[in-house]
């Protein structure tokens, strides 16, 4: 078992600051927003952001799944800088929000800095219990392979034994997560996916199966799941049949089985290994307890994280991811505070 070092898990992912309120159904509907679902900005939804923080008061959160991710995974540790982040930022105010924020965290930053373009931003609107993403990416669109070949940041990533990378970043620059996964196989380290929405399924399926064959844990949601079906044509709307076709789809790498991970809101999370399925409870909450649940999938892969980099066994690294999320879904936006009390 190898144990806790600086950078031992490496993501890549789209740093954005979350800009967070209760909004009406309204103003979902002026801007043709559903509850549940998480998009790309279109032109459309331009103006949204500056109408939200015009009539919202909005909370400001340091953002983007795959770094929420990591903030979880690194309260869990309680042990900094375990964990590395690349992404692409502008050179303005809000990228010193993220920076600070994430390194408070515990995490290391190492953003590459646009020239032109804007921190990316990501409209996190709350309605009834349910939440609507609108991701503005801006700067976040700019990572380039080259910031990764610099000697000090390849010389980190090289040194790294776990890669996390989100279905959101596969869509903004698949040389670079090639890149990566590649190397995870070549050094026998571990590369986890999560599938992260249904658009890039249905948007960017030949970027996913390149990558598909290195992933030894995918994590994904009920709609991921359900879409990853319909995309590849697979005639079945049956989760347990959708998780072992996932399971079974083709490996570079011989060792261990891949690992696959479908949670599903306060319905159990089932997890597939082999020909293996378990089920695995989650904790029931009332209506007033859930305050936001925005980051609960970001914040299960955090606590899955911190156990599995850890060699645990796969029943541990998935209650904590579940009891994760459970702490995440009672505050407002990807936050937590005070000492994990997560026990085995």
């Amino acid at each position: 078992m190898e144990k806790l070092r600086e950078h031992l898990v490496v993501s890549l992912g789209n740093p954005l600051l979350d800009i967070v309120a209760t909004v009406d159904s309204e103003f979902l509907d002026k801007y043709n927003l559903r509850p549940d679902n998480a998009i790309l900005a279109k032109d459309e939804h331009m103006s949204l952001y500056k109408d939200l923080v015009e009539k919202y008061n909005p909370d400001y959160i340091a953002g983007g799944s795959a770094q929420n991710t990591l903030r979880v995974c690194q309260w869990i540790l309680q042990k900094p800088k375990i964990a590395a982040f690349f992404g692409c930022v502008g050179k303005d105010d809000y990228a010193n929000i993220l920076e600070k924020k994430a390194t408070q965290d515990g995490l290391s930053v190492f953003y590459e800095y646009a020239v032109d373009a804007p921190t990316g931003t990501c409209a996190v609107l709350i309605s009834n219990g349910h939440r609507s993403l609108c991701a503005h990416l801006a700067a976040a669109n700019e990572f380039t392979v080259e910031h990764l070949q610099k000697p000090e940041n390849r010389e980190l990533w090289e040194n790294a034994r776990y890669f996390y990378i989100t279905g959101f970043f596969l869509v903004i620059n698949p040389a670079a997560v090639m890149q990566v996964a590649q190397h995870a196989y070549d050094s026998k380290s571990t590369f986890m996916l999560n599938l992260s929405a249904s658009f890039v399924m249905q948007q960017f399926k030949e970027p996913l199966m390149a990558v598909m064959p290195y992933v030894k844990v995918l994590f994904g949601n009920v709609e991921e799941a359900k879409s990853f079906a319909r995309a590849y044509d697979w005639e079945t709307k049956d989760l347990k049949e959708i998780g072992l076709k996932l399971v079974a789809l083709d490996k570079e790498n011989c060792e261990g089985e891949r690992i696959v991970i479908i949670t599903q809101g306060p319905r159990p999370v089932l997890a597939f290994q082999g020909c293996a399925i378990k089920e695995y409870p989650v904790q029931r909450f009332t209506p007033e307890q859930i305050v936001d649940t925005t980051a609960a999938g970001d914040a299960f892969c955090g606590g899955f994280l911190a156990q599995y980099i850890q060699s645990k066994d796969l029943d541990v690294c998935i209650r904590c991811g579940i009891w994760a999320a459970s702490q995440i879904i009672q505050h407002s936006g990807c936050t937590f505070e005070g000492k994990p009390s997560f026990r085995e």
